[in-house]
This record gives structure tokens, sequence and C-alpha cells, in this order.
């Protein structure tokens, strides 16, 4: 059923029709794996600059923890315009060819940025690094969103229902972890002597990945929208940017969805750039940074499809909110730091990493149930929504760190060069530990306050 003939039907009808009329439509193994594949390198992007860029700026270029975290977060600001500017543009292009990849094409020189941010020139320290660093930043933000706007709209395309949409969601979520995995462990062990030129080489390694599962995403989408269906947006071609991102705005349920995320995912990315501060100034041993990623991203591998079983007994909506809380709780109690032993730590990281499965399955999962909503009402822009969810995210990625940043400026953390020891005061390490517990468990609870007032759940149909 198209999106035009939903839209014509009764409520009732239009529903399930929606959510589950649907729902015999399913992605094959091989063309799910396939798109899944593109999260490998989004893994790369997501986790690489999110968990080193800070790191590297203030160890090894001698830039100060505050100007280091505006030099992440303005680039990130600049996403807050560019991704619905590109949902806009995704949907006039699918509209005018059919299909969305013209833009996934232009992802594939995102490896360029990668290597170039960290390849910063032997001359350049402090300010001028920040500079650079910075600068190239905003060219990969803007390559990722070109990948990232189109690949997280598939889902909204293909005419499947509600459980299939987290089907898809669920493989997307496996392989994306796989990504955040290998480059949460792989890459600081390969920067571990804080040298600028392991840095580089790093960069440019997990740039062949990024290049290589950008195109067989692409082929993945191709198959998937054309065995699955392919909604056509509604004409974009006289819609404005802002227009649109009215029109997902106005949508309340999308709107909390939104909100919560924004608190989300600024926790989950403060947590992923505090872990090598809290492995060497609080555990006392940078060489656990690569086991706390470990243990914080490997649980989606089997924490994924638990949370798809959960999805079906209860909803994404509860499924989210549990998730939420998990996190909130496992935060919480690492106040404590290094008086939980090692073990004790780490089992507790293992916790968050599997609540961080259902924060992304969940929250991403629904969002084209949030598209599927408004084609109910007549409107079908999943471009649009999608470039507003994805700028929330983006903003997100940034703020985060940024918040740490701010932490640690207010401790009177102490920046360094290439790597070299620097001694650290009590207020420093309270800083540290500080930033790592309380302050995300404060702004989960602020994600699970938004996200209990969502209706979404109560608007599709759970078979």
């Amino acid at each position: 059923m198209s999106s035009t003939d939903v839209a014509a039907a009764s409520p009732e009808d239009a529903a399930a029709a929606s959510s589950s009329g649907t729902e015999g439509n399913r992605a094959r193994p091989a063309d799910l794996a396939a798109y899944a594949t593109g999260s490998l390198g989004m893994g790369v992007w997501v986790t690489v600059p999110g968990m080193l860029l800070l790191y590297f700026m203030t160890n090894s270029l001698g830039v100060s923890p505050f100007w280091a975290g505006l030099a992440l977060l303005l680039p990130k600001i600049l996403d807050a315009v560019v991704h619905p500017t590109f949902g806009t543009w995704s949907d006039r292009l699918a509209r005018r060819h059919g299909h969305r990849r013209s833009m996934l094409r232009w992802g594939v020189l995102l490896a360029v940025a990668m290597g170039a941010m960290f390849a910063v020139p032997a001359g350049l320290t402090g300010g001028s690094a920040a500079l650079w660093v910075a600068g190239w930043y905003v060219v990969g933000n803007l390559l990722f969103a070109s990948f990232q706007v189109p690949y997280l709209t598939t889902p909204s395309d293909m005419e499947v229902g509600y459980h299939e949409r987290t089907r898809v969601f669920m493989v997307r979520m496996v392989f994306l972890t796989v990504g955040l995995l290998a480059a949460g462990v792989v890459a600081p062990a390969m920067v571990k002597d804080g040298a600028r030129s392991s840095y580089s080489m790093m960069a440019v390694c997990l740039g062949v990945v990024m290049v290589l599962s950008a195109l067989v995403a692409i082929r993945g989408v191709r198959h998937l929208t054309e065995t699955c269906g392919f909604r056509t947006p509604d004409d974009a071609g006289h819609r404005s940017t802002w227009s649109d991102v009215k029109v997902a705005w106005a949508d309340r349920d999308f709107r909390l969805l939104v909100l919560s995320y924004l608190f989300t995912g600024t926790t989950t990315h403060l947590v992923l750039a505090a872990v090598p501060f809290y492995a060497e100034f609080v555990l006392g041993r940078s060489g656990l940074t690569a086991v706390l990623m470990g243990g914080f991203l490997a649980p989606a591998l089997f924490a994924s499809p638990v949370w798809m079983r959960v999805s079906r007994r209860i909803g994404k909506q509860r499924g989210l909110v549990l998730s939420q809380t998990m996190f909130i709780v496992g935060t919480a109690v690492l106040v404590v730091g290094e008086r939980l032993g090692v073990a004790v730590t780490v089992a507790v990281v293992v916790l968050l990493g599997v609540a961080f499965a259902g924060l992304q399955l969940f929250a991403f999962s629904m969002v084209p149930d949030a598209v599927a909503a408004a084609e109910r009402s007549g409107s079908s822009r999943a471009g649009s929504y999608t470039g507003v969810w994805t700028a929330t995210e983006a903003v997100g990625t940034a703020i985060g760190p940024y918040v740490y940043s701010a932490v640690l400026a207010v401790g009177g953390f102490a920046a360094a060069v290439n790597g070299d020891s620097v001694p650290q005061t009590d207020g420093a390490v309270d800083a540290v530990l500080i930033g790592f517990t309380l302050v995300p468990a404060v702004l989960m609870t602020v994600a699970v306050l938004f996200q209990r007032l969502c209706r979404l759940d109560a608007s599709a149909p759970l078979k």
C-alpha cells in the first residue's frame, strides 16, 4: 500500500496497514546484512572522534580543556542546520529519482576527513592545532551527514510494519556495535604511546574500513528498497527546510522523542569521551581504556536480540525507559571510583553497555514509527524527520564531550603535549570522576522525564 493509499483510508484501516498490514514484507537476511554493513564505518566515525579527539587535543596537542571542548562543539552546532537541510534535499532527490543513493555516495569521502583530522602538522600546538582539528571536523561532519541522513531514512522508506522496522534496526545495531567495538578497542591500542604519528596511522587504517563499508551499504540500500517497496515522499520541490522542521517539530510525540534523545545522546557521548580519563586518572591504569570500551560496547552483540524480544513483549516506549533507568543506576554506582575494584567496575560498565544497546535500538526504531504515524495524517516527509533526528544526534555528540571538558576545566585539569605525564590536583581528579558518574546520571534522568510523556506506541498496535 502506498503512502497515498494510507492517507486516503480511514484512521482504523490506515493504522492497521501501517502497523501490521505490511508486516508480511520482510527483508532478506543478505540484504539486511549488506545494508547494516554501512554501520561499521558509521561506528568508526561516531566512536573515534567522540572518544579520542578531546584526549588527543589535551594530551598530545597541548590544547586546554576549554578550547578543546569548544573545537568539538562548534562544528557539531553547524550540524543542527546541515542535517535538516540534507533531510529536505534527500526527500527532493527521492521524489525525483525514486531513491536516495546519490547523497550516500558523497559519504565515501569521509575517510579523507578522518585521516586529515588526526594528521595535525608537526608545528601546530595549542590553539592553532585546535583550529586544524575543528576545520577538518566540519568537513567530516558534512560528509557524514550526506551519508547518515539517507541511510537512516531507509527503514522509513520501506513498506514494512512495526516489528519489522525494529528488526531492521536490530541488525543494524549489531553491525554498528562491531564498528563501535573494533574502533573503541583498536584505536586506543594504536595510539597508546600518545605520538602524533600513531594517531595518523590509526586514522588511515580505520579510514579504509569506512570506505569499504560505505560501498557495500549503498548496494544494500538499493536491494532493500527494491524488494520491500519504497514510499515516495511528498512533493518537496516547493518546501523549505524551515517548513519541514516546523512540521516535524509540531509532531508532539516525535518532539518528545527528539528531546529525550538529545539528553540520551549527550549522556552516552559524554561517557565515551570520559572513559580514557576515568581509566588513567581514577583507576590509575590507562591500559584499561580498551577494556572499559570493550565492556561498554560488546554487550550489544547479544543484548540487541534480547531487547528485540523485550520490544515484542512490552513495546519500544517501555523498553526505552527501562534502558534509560538502567543507565542512570550504572553511572551512579561508579561514583565510588577505584574502591569498586577493577572487576566490579568492568561489570558495571557491561551493565551500561546492555542499557546502551537498548537506548540505540528503541530510540532509532521509533523514528520510522513516527514517520508512519505522520503518514496516517497525510504527510510523508521521511527525510525531513530523519534530518531533524540526526541533527539532534549530532548536537548530542558534541554537547556530551563539551560538558565533560567544562567539568574538567572547572576542576583545574592540566593539559599535556605528546602524551607527557602532568600531575593533576585532587580537584582535577574529582572532576574526572564526577563528570563520568553523577553528571551522566542527572542528564539521563532528564531524558527519562521527556520519554515518559511520549505516547508514540499508543498509536501503533504491537502486532
